[in-house]
């Protein structure tokens, strides 16, 4: 008999986390922002002397989202943090990457979005209506990407990801930090927003 094949990752919190069955109870924030705070944008093809993150991403999709969505509730903008969480165990795949792999990739992202969901308070399900906004600040941040660090010409980002609304992202930018202060500021983040939903 075939022994079963290991399915689960050791995280730095100690925490045994089974990727085809996890829990809310093996989810600590540390992990996901340290995880998401070394994984790489655009496979690292980008420019610049540190890789754009996927918590530095995640922390711009959530203040894109909450500029979209004024006095929104905060378990809305924890969801927009967390939008890309799963990628701190199963990294970050480009678009094509994920149509190739099929539908087994998004069942195990939906199991892992929805332990994370429901360990820091947000539906395990987020209502469509709230999935579509976090894509459209998701869609604003990668032409964002795409434009500024990823090669891509504006005419290619407004095809690709649809026409930006500059007014929209005033103030905002791209940051390549170390991945040790994206990390800091993603916990921090995630600490707003856990104080403000009380």
């Amino acid at each position: 008999m075939a022994k079963p094949k290991r399915a689960w990752q050791r995280m730095l919190s100690g925490r045994r986390l089974d990727l085809l069955d996890p829990t809310p109870m093996d989810i600590e924030i540390e992990d996901i922002a340290h995880g998401l705070a070394f994984v790489a944008r655009w496979n690292g093809q980008t420019q610049g002397e540190w890789a754009y993150s996927v918590a530095e991403h995640s922390l711009l999709v959530e203040a894109i989202f909450s500029r979209l969505n004024r006095d929104i509730a905060p378990k809305w903008k924890m969801a927009a943090l967390l939008h890309d969480a799963p990628e701190y165990v199963i990294g970050d795949m480009i678009s094509p990457v994920k149509a190739a792999i099929g539908p087994g990739y998004s069942a195990l992202d939906e199991r892992l979005t929805a332990a994370v969901h429901l360990r820091f308070g947000v539906p395990a399900v987020l209502p469509a209506v709230i999935k579509s906004q976090i894509k459209a600040a998701d869609r604003i941040s990668a032409w964002m990407e795409a434009v500024s660090i990823a090669g891509f010409s504006e005419a290619e980002a407004d095809k690709l990801f649809g026409r930006l609304n500059e007014p929209l992202i005033t103030g905002l930018a791209i940051q390549l930090r170390p991945p040790t202060v994206v990390r800091a500021d993603f916990v921090r983040r995630h600490a707003d927003l856990l104080a403000e939903l009380g």
